[in-house]
């Protein structure tokens, strides 16, 4: 018998081995209605269709005097006040040859076509103003649907909603929103070496033994997605706990994601645990951090697993494993969009295309964490964003990269 090992498979390129991966994301069936107050970070599962035109009337943009421009041909112009429109009220229409008080969002009369900001008035006497600023035609008016006109779509199927886009659906009145319904995701990772913050003091921790940090970030980046989490904690370096883990983790989940084992050591039991219960795609990807890295089926739950270096695990969840929940969801945006910015470091460069942990500074540049290590989790918390470092290429002082800020990666 052989025991000669097969030959190393060739690393994937990350953007083939990302539309691989997304090729399997069929968005999840079953939609749900929430109120627009809790669907911050949902997708919308079908458009928002506005029934009436915002705004509904010509409104004032500024507290002041609404007047026929016409009318004021010079500074100094003097005015009776003939009426006062609070924001809500009908007002009458404008009686020519005078001004009407008016404030912020309040309906122009009909009649007006500018209004005077009160700063640039004052009391000429009782119920009487002095225009002090000759106004132009259309001034601080704002015009009925110049935001949104009716039957306009708002916000469309696919949208992933942000505060603004809640307030943008209660502006036409949407109290409820169809949104798709959240992923169920099964964590836990593999390792006996792994320990628990607080269940060991540091000074008693056993040589060889780490504190489980991927645990603690990995639920908070699933939790910023939407999804809903079964945390199943470490899994011990044994096939059959993985195999038991795996097995109950496939009921009632649509992804199973780990952290670690997913290598091809003695005690990497991930593989084989996934091919017993269903198939597995091992992908080495050209990239770093993070080569390691699979994909899955265990039952109808898709299986991703992630490597265990705490920086790889980081960096690979956020360029694949979030589009590819966002994809569940039926989410239309997935990918990042990065901006050209100047390296103010130098770097050698890899074989394998690099995201280089950075920092922008106070003269509109990147700064360099100075250890790039897969192990320094420090690197990814001071970072403000990553550098996307093509295969082969030395970076110089000044020359222009493309950077993808981490507050896009994190939502």
């Amino acid at each position: 018998m052989s025991d000669k090992r097969p030959p190393p498979q060739p690393l994937r390129p990350l953007d083939q081995a990302l539309a691989e991966l997304l090729a399997h994301a069929r968005p999840l069936s079953g939609n749900e209605t929430v109120s627009t107050f809790d669907a911050d970070g949902r997708v919308l599962a079908q458009d928002c269709v506005s029934a009436l035109q915002v705004p509904p009337q010509d409104n004032s943009s500024m507290d002041g005097y609404a007047v026929r421009s016409g009318e004021v041909a010079d500074e100094g112009v003097v005015m009776p006040v003939s009426q006062r429109i609070p924001a809500g009220a009908q007002p009458e229409p404008l009686v020519p040859g005078s001004a009407a008080r008016i404030f912020t969002g309040a309906q122009v009369p009909q009649g007006a076509d500018a209004i005077v900001m009160q700063e640039d008035t004052e009391p000429a006497g009782e119920q009487i103003v002095r225009i002090c600023r000759v106004p132009a035609p259309g001034q601080w008016i704002r015009r009925a649907g110049e935001d949104v006109t009716r039957g306009a779509v708002v916000l469309a199927k696919g949208q992933r909603l942000g505060p603004a886009d809640i307030g943008l659906a209660a502006n036409i009145g949407l109290d409820k929103l169809l949104v798709a319904r959240r992923p169920r995701v099964a964590l836990f990772s593999t390792g006996d070496e792994l320990v628990m913050p607080g269940a060991v003091p540091p000074e008693q921790m056993k040589p060889g033994t780490i504190y489980n940090s991927n645990r603690f970030f990995l639920r908070s980046l699933l939790q910023r997605l939407g999804c809903e989490l079964t945390d199943l904690g470490v899994v011990p370096d044994r096939r059959d706990a993985t195999i038991d883990a795996l097995r109950t983790a496939s009921r009632d989940h649509d992804l199973i994601l780990t952290s670690g084992g997913v290598s091809v050591g003695e005690e990497d039991h991930i593989k084989p645990a996934v091919e017993t219960l269903g198939r597995l795609d091992f992908w080495q990807i050209a990239m770093k951090p993070g080569k390691p890295f699979a994909y899955g089926k265990v039952g109808n739950s898709h299986f991703i697993g992630l490597p265990g270096n705490p920086v790889s695990s980081f960096v690979t969840f956020v360029l694949l494993v979030r589009p590819f929940v966002l994809m569940l969801q039926g989410a239309s945006r997935v990918a990042p969009h990065g901006v050209a910015m100047t390296a103010h470091f130098d770097w050698r460069g890899d074989k394998r295309r690099e995201f280089l942990r950075v920092r922008r500074n106070a003269d509109g540049g990147l700064d360099l964490f100075p250890n790039q290590s897969s192990g320094v989790l420090t690197s990814a918390s001071w970072a403000d964003g990553l550098v996307d470092n093509p295969p082969g290429r030395a970076i110089a002082r000044g020359d222009a990269v493309r950077f993808i800020p981490l507050a896009e990666l994190l939502q």
